[in-house]
């Protein structure tokens, strides 16, 4: 039998559903990582507040606190490792709720454990690159405008360099349709009536900064 993957960090499973923990669990210590479980949000906080993991899984529907309510107090994009919320295929609009308040993304259930694998890898090497770079975007000010959140300038900063879709998500480790509802949102907020005004409008802050 081959050796399991050297540790490569820890994931926090948050889900009051056993089958789902124990599921997770064993796909994720399978592609490497170390799992530590919770059946609730409340001991996930008196955990998450103390030390970092590699990233978190978090179910929307937990007892107590919802998963959307745990992910406010973490302050969503500000925590230091990227979080996922686990979703229903009813939680779409959930999801995206969440995705607005700092998640970077959402699991659809049924799941295939290898796709979820692949996807945190994909998202926490992303993370890591991206705490590692000085965007340019990052520092411009759009005066009178909604400001935008960190994640909204990293999506922004692909979109004007070029990326499609598929492309940007790849980057920042995220789904296209992800990228597509950010998209959305920044241009809802800077007022960009298609992507030529969006262009526009990211050049003309570029030349006052």
């Amino acid at each position: 039998m081959a050796d399991k993957a050297a540790p490569r960090g820890e994931i926090f499973v948050v889900d009051d559903d056993p089958a789902v923990r124990d599921t997770l669990s064993m796909v994720l210590s399978a592609g490497g990582y170390e799992v530590i479980c919770f059946a609730d949000g409340a001991a996930l906080l008196s955990v998450a507040r103390g030390r970092t993991p590699a990233a978190i899984l978090l179910d929307v529907h937990i007892p107590g606190k919802s998963g959307l309510d745990i992910l406010k107090e973490l302050h969503g994009e500000d925590y230091p490792a990227p979080i996922f919320m686990i979703s229903g295929q009813g939680d779409i609009a959930m999801a995206v709720n969440a995705i607005k308040s700092g998640a970077l993304d959402f699991i659809e259930k049924p799941f295939r454990g290898s796709e979820i694998v692949a996807r945190l890898d994909e998202a926490i090497g992303a993370y890591a690159r991206r705490q590692a770079q000085n965007s340019n975007i990052a520092s411009l000010h759009f005066p009178g405008r909604e400001p935008l959140t960190r994640r909204e300038r990293e999506v922004l900063e692909q979109f004007t360099a070029g990326a499609s879709n598929k492309e940007a998500g790849r980057t920042l480790g995220i789904s296209p349709r992800t990228i597509e509802d950010h998209r959305a949102n920044i241009m809802k907020k800077l007022g960009a009536k298609n992507a030529a005004d969006l262009v526009r409008i990211v050049m003309t802050a570029q030349r006052a900064s």
